[in-house]
């Protein structure tokens, strides 16, 4: 089945949103589900940024409580490794280094797979807790997609990509997404929020297939 002309998916997240990490697996099995009919281009939006990167620490008791109702309602596991980290306290909470990781990525993979590469970094932390401000952790993820760890390495430290994931974040607050996840269906000019915040795989792909039919007949 042919792609639907002018019409994409928008994935808006934040490497650093549990509540993202309880959507991935949903977001990455619909995007290879309609991979044939509807691109899924990923965004990231900057949540941490700014005067709020800070220590892991700072807001873990809050952090620690909400990962518990991510799990009861998205199924997920947040890895020991990631709570001890958490726990210790030290890690410092960036989101532009591993948004800056998926803009360097889009730039590099010709097989549009970000919604994958969006899912591992996500992996990475909350399951195996990586730290997603060390380059080392990016070399191994792009390893599994055969793509050269120097040279994604080169891309992450630009100064181009640098400003390209700042060019991302400030498109996402001009679109006006108010948190994460969401996702937007844009059809032409148009843009149709399909959710905000996470929603069980059978919802949401009801939900786009209404949104497509609707959009067919206009």
């Amino acid at each position: 089945m042919q792609q639907l002309p002018d019409t994409q998916l928008l994935y808006i997240f934040d490497p650093l949103c549990g509540w993202c990490y309880g959507m991935s697996p949903v977001v990455k099995r619909l995007a290879e589900e309609y991979a044939d009919r509807v691109p899924c281009t990923v965004l990231s939006g900057g949540m941490v940024v700014g005067e709020d990167i800070e220590p892991i620490s700072i807001r873990w008791g809050y952090i620690s409580q909400a990962l518990k109702q991510v799990e009861q309602i998205t199924g997920v596991q947040f890895g020991e490794p990631f709570l001890q980290l958490g726990a210790e306290g030290s890690h410092i909470n960036n989101s532009e280094p591993p948004s800056r990781a998926l803009m360097a990525f889009k730039q590099l993979d010709p097989l549009n797979r970000e919604v994958a590469f969006a899912h591992d970094i996500q992996q990475a932390h909350f399951a195996e807790g990586r730290d997603l401000n060390d380059p080392a952790t990016y070399e191994q993820l792009a390893k599994a997609y055969s793509l050269d760890a120097g040279e994604f390495r080169r891309w992450w430290e630009s100064d181009a990509t640098r400003e390209a994931t700042q060019h991302e974040f400030q498109m996402v607050r001009q679109l006006g997404v108010q948190g994460f996840p969401t996702l937007v269906l844009v059809h032409g000019h148009q843009g149709y929020v399909l959710t905000r915040g996470y929603q069980p795989y059978e919802e949401l792909k009801s939900g786009l297939e209404q949104l497509l039919r609707d959009t067919a007949q206009q």
